[in-house]
């Protein structure tokens, strides 16, 4: 299976809200890809796999395991392009899961990835 699809999986599984809209947790499937044809199979197999619930444009995450900043996250220093905002970044965040990395993000950018704002 694709990698993407994968990792996308992989932070699917991590989400921190209960519940959270269609768009939101797409915005977070975009830091891993803007195929919209990949992001559906990750959106279909994560459901299939039970790692989600959607209904009435709302994901519901099933697992209760989330990013914890002081193990899953990893800061790197050098040249970056936030996935998810696309500024410069001289240190770059990055969600070390095991399907792989995701990442780089800005510090408010990972905030917003994993949930925390």
């Amino acid at each position: 299976m694709d990698d993407r699809v994968e990792r996308g999986l992989a932070l699917l599984e991590r989400l921190e809200h209960e519940q959270l809209p269609l768009s939101a947790a797409v915005d977070r499937i975009e830091t891993v890809t803007t195929d919209p044809t990949v992001t559906r199979t990750i959106l279909d197999e994560a459901e299939l796999r039970g790692i989600i619930e959607r209904e009435d444009g709302i994901v519901r995450p099933k697992s209760r395991q989330y990013v914890r900043f002081e193990q899953d996250v990893i800061t790197k220093d050098g040249d970056f392009t936030c996935k998810r905002c696309g500024s410069s970044l001289s240190t770059g965040y990055f969600i070390d899961l095991d399907a792989g990395e995701i990442g780089p993000f800005g510090s408010s950018c990972i905030r917003k990835v994993t949930g925390r704002e």
